[in-house]
């Protein structure tokens, strides 16, 4: 004992003190496990990290003005924006300057689409001037006043001004105001003209319909569910065939299908029609609105609810239900007290896949919705694809983020998240 003690710490086999082998032991099993998870690790980081990152940063940039106008930016700031007198000769040769360099880089173009997000007419105004502008001499065609108005008379409208200075600021709020149906003006934040008020429109309309679509699919697969529970074995797992026989076929296929079936001369329509329940010129209009949006859209996430469902009623005991029903409890209150309490776990992992994954569909509301069943992710691909005003897309996506992280978070709160599970 004595000498042991006196000896200094415990040493390991190679001599080196027990303690600082432990250590390093340690620390070489955590550097080949995180070699391990590296792979997914990157394969997020590029895939869902970086994306999100730039568009959250796509959302608020906006350095082309400054960067293809540097002069004018400089001289605008003299120029009281409020006032109905167009600036002065100075802004204008230094806008001249800037725009026959901008010609010759080929990014006035570029610019002119920028700035027709805020004000229309401004891309053609900027692509018809730059021919000319081109020809022009900064050092000796003074005065250039009069000279970029003979060109185009957008350069005599006191708006033009004051829609490249408002714009001119590197990082912007407007992509973001312009999502909710507002605008960056001289004076402020203002709201938009009524015919242009319809982001916010879709917005509820999203949410509404998305939660109309997790209901109907929590009504439509809980008695699938229990009925895959509980039947035997074999059945089951051909029943469970079926429900996964939609993932073997194409989204568009099958959203192209229900075009064909909820059309007035449908399958649907047609069938009421020899039945007698609906008049040949008094056929339902199902298609091109809401609720063929939601009929096709109940159908596709379906199984997304059914399979969460049922791997969470397949570990309810099945002597809970034997027990409470001989000690006298009827077949609802069996069902109610004992076996629905404890598939609500499921109910929530379904409902909230399902209703994330409703939030951002575009395909099957742009085929079956039409103007009045549309979401907010068809104009989000709209900006991407067509207008290609990607910061009011990265806007609207950034927002849309927003929403589904504080409807989980009230989820949490309301329900707790560790009460999900899926079996």
């Amino acid at each position: 004992m004595t000498d042991a003690t006196q000896s200094g710490p415990m040493l390991a086999a190679d001599g080196t003190p027990l303690k600082k082998s432990l250590a390093r032991s340690l620390r070489r099993r955590k550097l080949r496990a995180l070699a391990l998870v590296a792979p997914l690790l990157l394969f997020v980081l590029l895939s869902f990290v970086i994306p999100i990152v730039s568009m959250l940063f796509r959302s608020v940039e906006n350095g082309i003005v400054a960067e293809t106008l540097p002069l004018t930016v400089v001289e605008l700031k003299n120029w009281d924006a409020e006032s109905s007198e167009l600036p002065d000769e100075a802004l204008y040769a230094a806008f001249a300057k800037d725009m026959v360099e901008a010609v010759e880089a080929k990014t006035h173009t570029r610019l002119g689409t920028r700035l027709n997000y805020e004000q229309t007419g401004m891309s053609s105004m900027f692509r018809k001037s730059g021919r000319k502008i081109k020809r022009l001499d900064p050092e000796a065609d003074a005065p250039f006043k009069e000279k970029l108005i003979e060109i185009h008379d957008g350069w005599g409208d006191v708006e033009t001004w004051r829609t490249i200075k408002t714009h001119a600021v590197p990082i912007t709020n407007g992509y973001f105001l312009n999502a909710i149906d507002m605008r960056r003006t001289p004076e402020g934040a203002q709201a938009q003209p009524e015919d242009k008020q319809i982001l916010v429109k879709l917005f509820g309309r999203t949410l509404f319909m998305s939660l109309i679509i997790t209901g109907s699919c929590i009504l439509l697969a809980y008695p699938v569910s229990y009925l895959l529970a509980t039947l035997p074995m074999r059945v089951s797992n051909l029943l469970m065939i079926l429900v996964l026989l939609p993932f073997w076929t194409s989204l568009l296929v099958r959203t192209s299908a229900w075009k064909v079936m909820l059309q007035q001369q449908g399958v649907i329509n047609e069938t009421l029609v020899w039945l007698g329940l609906v008049a040949d010129d008094a056929r339902l209009v199902i298609i091109n609105n809401q609720f063929g949006t939601i009929i096709a859209m109940t159908h596709i996430l379906l199984p997304f609810m059914i399979l969460p469902m049922y791997s969470v009623m397949q570990t309810i005991p099945p002597s809970y239900t034997r027990a409470a029903k001989s000690m006298g409890a009827t077949n609802w209150t069996t069902f109610w007290r004992i076996y629905f309490p404890q598939s609500i776990p499921g109910i929530g992992a379904g409902s909230i896949l399902v209703f994330i994954l409703a939030i951002g569909y575009y395909i099957t509301p742009e085929i079956v919705g039409g103007t009045k069943g549309v979401f907010i992710s068809n104009r989000i691909a709209y900006h991407i694809s067509s207008s290609l005003n990607w910061g009011l897309a990265a806007a609207l996506g950034a927002i849309l983020l927003a929403v589904v992280l504080l409807l989980y978070w009230c989820y949490d709160k309301i329900v707790g998240i560790d009460n999900v599970k899926l079996g």
